[in-house]
């Protein structure tokens, strides 16, 4: 146990003791672009911190809630013979609290993007 801990550690400081060498050593650290932001070959137009509206998330937030929706109707989609009146009359409940809310959220203009 002694020795696995002994080479853990030695492994440990090689690592670190490289990535200090490799750092202060290296001109490419110094290069001029080298902590720029980048994505996906475009440069950067404008500032990388800027603010989005709250509608934005909110959008999102529905999205992802009515999304979920699609994956508890699967499993019914499956099962819907052997589930019989029953189990249709569930998922249309299910669904019908679904549409309420999104006639309520419809009604306050949460989906309004103005």
């Amino acid at each position: 146990m002694l020795l696995a801990v002994g080479m853990a550690l030695g492994m440990l400081g090689i690592v670190a003791a490289m990535t200090w060498w490799l750092r202060k050593r290296g001109a490419i650290a110094r290069k001029q672009g080298k902590r720029e932001s980048y994505e996906c070959g475009v440069p950067k137009l404008g500032p990388t911190r800027s603010r989005f509206s709250v509608r934005f998330y909110l959008v999102a937030l529905l999205f992802v809630l009515f999304d979920i929706e699609t994956v508890f109707l699967l499993p019914y989609a499956i099962a819907c013979r052997s589930m019989g009146w029953a189990g249709f009359m569930q998922v249309m409940l299910f669904v019908g609290i679904l549409g309420v809310g999104l006639l309520y959220l419809y009604r306050r203009g949460a989906l309004e993007w103005e």
